[in-house]
């Protein structure tokens, strides 16, 4: 949705026309925006986008609810919700997402790290690993949280875009992790050396005639090459499922993020490519959501 930005009236109370609002006056102000636009929840995200305007914590927001905002303040929030308002996502708007407790950078060269793929996270954790392997890495979020979360563990974040490498590597030196994270650029394994205990991917999964039923802020805004492989979803699995187990150790786990209707067909090309104790696991809702396998041996 495109048009003019949302008015941020004035305060009530005795202020007057064009003096100072409240953080809940603006709040209140923005919301009919947002819900114009079909924002799914648009209380929540007038919230992030005010705490950002006001360089606050999310949970420090409520504190200053009642305090009033600076024109540079007010300036801000409405800019935000214009830009809310056409559908960009707030981690967009705001350039962070909180993913396993850490803040990542997001840009529009990179996909937003989602819930969901905290499933991977606990997956991969359930077993020790010292050499990982995070394929198509976008911001990070996957390599950077296992490296974290393991501190004797090291490993390499592979992406086809050079903008996406970028940001990764700066999420790496945010979180002191750049003595451990190795960045290259790479289509699939194309030029990895070494192998791994531990490969991990969330590949472009969705297939070209679903394009059309995602959310606006998906479809108009995050990177097509990172969503889609054009075609029918599992291309990237039948490559990856080709060149990967070649390069993980004996034992070796490979644990790939899928759509919720290719846990099938995922498990399926592994098992023809001899891989062992093959499991689907569901996220949050119950969908089908990560193949995990072992290479033999």
């Amino acid at each position: 949705m495109s048009g003019p930005a949302p008015h941020v009236p004035a305060g009530e109370g005795g202020r007057g026309e064009g003096g100072p609002v409240t953080g809940n006056e603006a709040l209140r102000a923005a919301l009919p925006a947002l819900r114009a636009a079909g924002v799914e929840e648009p209380a929540r995200d007038a919230r992030h986008l005010l705490a950002h305007a006001l360089g606050l914590p999310l949970d420090r927001l409520t504190l200053h609810l009642a305090d009033p905002l600076s024109v540079a303040q007010q300036q801000a929030f409405t800019t935000a919700i214009a830009a809310r308002a056409r559908r960009r996502p707030v981690a967009q708007i705001t350039g962070q997402r909180l993913f396993w407790g850490r803040s990542f950078r997001v840009t529009p060269d990179t996909l937003d790290p989602r819930p969901d793929t905290e499933v991977l996270i606990e997956a991969a954790l359930a077993a020790p690993f010292d050499r990982v392997l995070d394929i198509g890495t976008g911001t990070g979020c996957i390599l950077l949280t296992l490296l974290a979360e393991r501190p004797e563990a090291q490993g390499l974040g592979t992406d086809i875009s050079p903008a996406a490498l970028a940001v990764a590597e700066g999420n790496a030196k945010t979180l002191d992790l750049t003595a451990r994270a190795a960045f290259q650029q790479a289509n699939w394994l194309d030029g990895v050396q070494g192998r791994y205990d531990l490969i991990v991917s969330n590949p472009p999964y969705i297939a070209q005639d679903e394009m059309a039923g995602l959310a606006a802020e998906v479809r108009d805004h995050e990177p097509h090459l990172a969503l889609t492989d054009g075609a029918d979803g599992l291309t990237a699995y039948r490559a990856l499922v080709r060149a990967a187990p070649a390069a993980l150790l004996p034992g070796g786990r490979l644990i790939f993020e899928i759509g919720p209707t290719q846990g099938q067909a995922v498990a399926g090309l592994l098992a023809m490519a001899q891989m062992t104790d093959i499991r689907v696991l569901p996220d949050m809702d119950g969908r089908d959501r990560v193949v995990i396998a072992t290479a033999p041996g």
